[in-house]
């Protein structure tokens, strides 16, 4: 068992949020590995997140974002279930990132339940054509694979953040979920850019 320092587990803290004991704890379960803790943490809050994802969002904020050209923008509304939380300086931010991501990334839903029907039956008609070359017992998975990769271009959940693409939006969304302990939810945005009479938007 390696031996697990006061450091260590600071470190580890500062890099989750987490409280003192669960990290030690943590640390303790991964043998010392940070990285292997980090995974233990993000799969045992992701759980604990999925179990607040029923709980009653009434509180939360709107963000907007404002490229520096002025010539697009972002507007975004993030829910959580009390107005301490969304005084929270991390929520706050979580929210600005969010309208930043709306802008930069172009998605069309918040998540992929909410894609039209009609986008999707289109893409799922092309993916399949595409892969009408190919062996007809892999076709359905070679398609399915493309529309993943679809929802993860177009679905806010499913985008990588565009300022770390090493996590996703819901994986930004669940980190905050745990270190708060509230559920925090996304209920809609809208993008606007000049000269578009419709922006897209979702809700």
């Amino acid at each position: 068992m390696a031996e697990i320092t006061a450091q260590a587990v600071n470190e580890f803290r500062k890099a989750t949020g987490l409280g003192l004991m669960e990290c030690k704890a943590l640390l303790k379960e991964a043998d010392g590995d940070l990285k292997k803790a980090m995974t233990l943490a993000k799969e045992k809050h992701g759980k604990n997140a999925e179990n607040r994802a029923g709980r009653v969002t009434k509180a939360g904020r709107i963000e907007v974002y404002i490229h520096h050209d002025g010539k697009s923008g972002g507007m975004i509304e993030v829910n959580c279930e009390t107005d301490f939380v969304a005084r929270n300086d991390e929520f706050r931010q979580l929210a600005k990132d969010l309208a930043l991501q709306v802008v930069a990334a172009r998605p069309l839903c918040v998540r992929r339940e909410e894609v039209p029907a009609d986008a999707l039956a289109e893409q799922k008609r092309v993916f399949v054509a595409q892969a009408a070359d190919k062996p007809e017992n892999i076709r359905e998975k070679i398609a399915e694979g493309k529309l993943n990769a679809w929802f993860s271009e177009v679905v806010l959940m499913d985008q990588k953040y565009v300022k770390d693409e090493a996590r996703t939006i819901r994986e930004m969304v669940q980190e905050v979920n745990a270190r708060t302990g509230e559920n925090i939810s996304i209920a809609r945005f809208a993008r606007f850019v000049v000269g578009e009479a419709n922006p897209p938007a979702a809700e």
